[in-house]
């Protein structure tokens, strides 16, 4: 309950006129000083009864931090979570300027007048993916298709401590989307088609981030999204609509929710998709009576980047709505005064009840006292200078090679011998560390080129054989003559949501002209696919001698070459059915008639 209802109705109004007025409010009262509670539940009610409305209103608030109109708005407008959105960074990208940001800001928050700590939100969903230098993991897909739940943990706990070392608390990851289409360009974000292992592996991703304790060192706050049905969109359409009926919707798109929620997981971010015809951000019957209710989720509800606005051309009832459905921190990103008026205004005029706005801030109050901010607010320097280790490196190259799924192997010429005389490396993505580490690396779209470190899979092959092997490298395949061996290292090239759906998943003309050219010279080829969902690979196929789904492997090249020259096998199976061509998009395992190019969990090995 606010305080200040006890000394009159009229306090509160004139507080919120100079709100109004301002966009934010100066607040010089000082803290009072209180007994500790027994637990984070009561320290959390003891904090909330001393807030006024807009200190509780600003902990609602999220704004990336590119578009604060100045740094002391922290302070002035009581804000509650700052976020990086993809390509959102210091000026330096280096791990220590991330720390010094972070720290600058939560210095800020930490002046105004019940000092509670900025809760601070980054993509951090393949490793710690916008930092340049950070260890780069395969993207969800790949990790699928290891099966290994041990592994994902493992790779999200990394990942958690090279967040951690830049001063950052919570990751917009787990994605546990189900994709039902490869048209949707955010497939690569998902574990796989299917629920149960979906299920499996996200809940696996929620223990890796967030520890055996959200207060432990290196432990960050997980967030399951995009709740709910992200994956089945009509058509594959990003932020489409999921048309199923309820016992559907729950068996393939909930399931993963469930299993997250029992791990554990702090934070739900809410689906720009729609679930028949109505916006899952203003859902109050999924995110309420199902998600807080039904499947009891005590963490807090975040937005999506902007997605209230979707809910009305007016502002203010779109803010209604959202909130009134169970958004209990909005991500807004840019216009935070003309969010924090609006429900201002809406909370005055009775259209947003005060035990609303009093559950959401709470929820999140609980969420930073479990994650120790209050004790311990500033980044942990002795975590920065592990990011990008050698130690976290070699258990992403494990990532790689458990995620690699053998296609094709005709006369078992896998695996290669590190001794062969002359082997030529082609295609697009030989060398290109851009390409194949994919979207939401270091810039929201990822881009190609050598934008971070890491090893090439190019460079990889080289550094695998033997001295007296030759490596020539062949972006169009066209000098293969002579060559005992081919590698062509094809596919996709970065995009990430939006940008990324396809109505036409076929190999472009320049990777057929790659393979052709190989073909042409005589020599044996093996082709190695670098891709964010299955692709229409049929001429392709058989034109290979052998063929590798190697996913978007990320900054470890090294681990494709461990298994190209057999120091290990291949243990990688499908996440997703194979389709043989568009016409069988979406084709997924238990479907009528089911007959794609490869199953669900097909997968050769040497033995």
């Amino acid at each position: 309950m606010n305080i200040l209802r006890g000394k009159g109705l009229h306090i509160i109004l004139m507080m919120n006129i100079i709100i109004l007025v301002s966009g934010c409010h100066k607040n010089s009262l000082s803290n009072e000083t209180k007994e500790e509670p027994m637990n984070i539940k009561e320290q959390a009610q003891d904090l909330l009864a001393q807030m006024t409305l807009e200190e509780k209103i600003g902990q609602m608030t999220q704004v990336d931090r590119r578009y604060l109109q100045n740094e002391e708005d922290i302070k002035t407008c009581f804000i509650g979570s700052l976020l990086s959105g993809g390509g959102s960074r210091p000026a330096s990208n280096t791990p220590a300027a991330w720390a010094d940001m972070y720290d600058r800001y939560q210095s800020i928050a930490l002046k105004t007048r019940l000092h509670i700590p900025l809760i601070y939100g980054i993509d951090a969903v393949h490793g710690h993916n916008n930092v340049a230098g950070a260890v780069i993991f395969p993207h969800n897909i790949g990790l699928g298709a290891t099966g290994s739940s041990a592994l994902v943990e493992q790779a999200a706990r990394i990942t958690a401590e090279e967040v951690a070392g830049t001063g950052i608390n919570w990751t917009f990851a787990p994605c546990v989307a189900v994709p039902q289409n490869e048209r949707w360009g955010r497939t690569y974000e998902g574990f796989s088609e299917s629920p149960d292992l979906t299920s499996t592996l996200g809940a696996a991703a929620v223990r890796g981030f967030q520890g055996k304790s959200l207060s432990d060192g290196g432990s960050i706050l997980a967030c399951a999204k995009h709740f709910a049905g992200d994956g089945g969109t009509a058509n594959g359409k990003d932020q489409g609509d999921t048309q199923l009926d309820e016992a559907a919707f729950r068996q393939i798109h909930l399931a993963p929710y469930i299993s997250a929620i029992d791990a554990g997981v702090g934070s739900v971010m809410a689906s720009y998709s729609s679930w028949n015809g109505q916006k899952m951000h203003g859902h109050r019957y999924a995110l309420t009576t199902i998600l807080k209710g039904e499947l009891g989720f005590e963490g807090f509800v975040v937005s999506d980047w902007k997605g209230i606005d979707q809910l009305a051309a007016d502002y203010y009832e779109a803010v209604v709505q959202a909130v009134n459905a169970g958004i209990d921190m909005v991500m807004v990103p840019e216009n935070y005064k003309q969010f924090i008026e609006n429900l201002t205004r809406a909370v005055n005029t009775g259209r947003v009840p005060q035990e609303r706005i009093d559950d959401a801030v709470l929820r999140i109050l609980k969420v930073k006292y479990a994650l120790g901010l209050f004790n311990h607010p500033y980044a942990d320097r002795k975590l920065t200078a592990s990011i990008g280790s050698a130690s976290h490196r070699e258990v992403a190259r494990e990532c790689v090679r458990q995620s690699l799924v053998l296609l094709k192997n005709e006369n078992s010429i896998l695996p290669l011998s590190k001794t062969v005389a002359k082997i030529v490396v082609a295609g697009k993505n030989a060398d290109d560390l851009g390409n194949q580490c994919g979207g939401w690396t270091i810039e929201w779209q990822g881009q190609s080129g050598a934008i971070t470190s890491g090893t090439t899979i190019l460079q990889a092959i080289k550094n695998a054989v033997s001295p007296s092997a030759s490596v020539i490298h062949s972006a169009d395949g066209s000098n293969a003559a002579g060559a005992d061996i081919a590698v062509a290292v094809i596919g996709e090239t970065p995009y990430a949501e939006f940008q990324g759906d396809r109505d036409d998943l076929s190999l472009t003309s320049e990777d057929m002209a790659v393979i052709r050219n190989l073909k042409n010279a005589d020599v044996p080829v093996v082709t190695i696919l670098i891709s964010g969902r299955p692709l229409i690979i049929n001429e392709a196929l058989d034109l290979s001698d052998a063929f590798i789904a190697a996913w978007l492997p990320g900054s470890e090249g090294s681990g494709v070459s461990d298994v190209l020259f057999g120091d290990y096998d291949f243990t990688g199976r499908l996440p997703h059915s194979w389709p043989r061509g568009m016409e069988q998009i979406p084709v997924n395992a238990g479907d009528p008639g089911y007959d794609p190019l490869f199953p669900f969990g097909y997968g050769l090995s040497y033995q």
